[in-house]
């Protein structure tokens, strides 16, 4: 059982240099999984450099973003999300609402994930998050930077996963069985400036925290990023150069019994005058994931906090949700 003990309250986010901490032979490994369970106890968020992913991949990411944004409003239109079973593809302005009661967040996105055929098993039984991308017209060199950049990702959650098991005093392949038919979902956001006549607490992401497992943040330049500490101040979490912004999702705090931290974070696009771009990778496990107590973070003293359930049942939830209060929103102004 690992003790717990009060996360302390940060002024900044903390930087983690990952390094030669993938290798399985890595004595390093050990001191990063310190370093990640002081960040996960305290902040949920964290800066990740030396995650060798080439920087050119990183600049071209953004790019991409920008072109895509930059496309006719027809032409994104033709890959709505709406088409999609799967929940691929670009969602208009002002569609989502992420803190309850809020106006719609004033951001535009294109979802992408796994591209799965249709003859899938995961994809035959509907499982949601599974399934193919929808890919716009007029943008050649689009699907293969967003494939590679997928692939990049995949790879890079896996390690972190097992880093993320030996700071909680597991076998570093504990996650592995979980992470055979991952759902991890791409977004590409698009934040305009924020408007002088914008309505009441109305931002560009309202405070929530994360679904899933681990969020990996790739920011351009813009700022905007917003992290609530445990005395529930808000810290600001500008961009650093050639790093992701690494945060927890839901399922890690139900895993670890609230050790560790899904922490409140928000968007607001007013510092640079200009459209932010970012791009969160979500690396989700597999649909069928049990998510319950993990055996480290539980004893006789210190019960299971949450009921168990599936990683597919709880994002499908939560996704479900956050679209029906903008639904429910643009009614109410309309």
């Amino acid at each position: 059982m690992i003790t717990y003990s009060p996360p302390r309250p940060i002024d900044k986010v903390p930087l983690i240099e990952l390094g030669d901490a993938r290798s399985p032979d890595s004595r390093h490994a050990r001191a990063v999984a310190a370093e990640l369970r002081d960040a996960c106890s305290s902040a949920g968020f964290f800066y990740l450099a030396g995650h060798g992913v080439p920087q050119a991949l990183l600049d071209g990411q953004l790019e991409w973003t920008r072109r895509f944004f930059a496309l006719p409003p027809a032409v994104r239109q033709r890959v709505a999300m709406g088409n999609s079973r799967a929940r691929r593809g670009f969602e208009p302005l002002a569609t989502q609402v992420l803190d309850a009661g809020t106006p719609p967040d004033l951001k535009e996105s294109f979802y992408l994930g796994r591209e799965l055929a249709a003859d899938h098993p995961y994809v035959r039984a509907g499982l949601a998050g599974y399934g193919a991308n929808q890919w716009p017209d007029g943008i050649p060199g689009f699907r293969e930077q967003m494939e590679a950049y997928l692939g990049e990702l995949a790879a890079l959650s896996v390690d972190m996963m097992r880093i993320l098991a030996l700071s909680l005093e597991l076998p570093r392949h504990y996650f592995d069985a979980m992470m055979q038919e991952p759902m991890p979902m791409l977004r590409l956001i698009h934040y305009p400036p924020h408007p002088v006549d914008a309505r009441t607490n109305q931002l560009g992401a309202g405070a929530h925290t994360d679904w899933g497992a681990l969020t990996f943040l790739l920011q351009d330049d813009s700022g905007g990023l917003e992290v609530q500490n445990v005395a529930a101040e808000w810290v600001a979490a500008p961009p650093v150069w050639g790093t992701f912004v690494v945060n927890l999702g839901d399922m890690i705090e139900r895993w670890t019994n609230g050790l560790y931290r899904s922490t409140m974070h928000r968007v607001l696009n007013r510092a640079s005058g200009r459209s932010r771009y970012s791009v969160p990778y979500f690396s989700n496990p597999d649909f069928n994931a049990r998510v319950e107590c993990l055996p480290t973070c539980t004893d006789a003293a210190h019960p299971p906090r949450y009921a168990p359930s599936t990683a597919g049942e709880h994002l499908k939830e939560s996704f479900e949700l956050s679209y029906a209060r903008g639904r429910t929103a643009q009614a109410q102004r309309s």
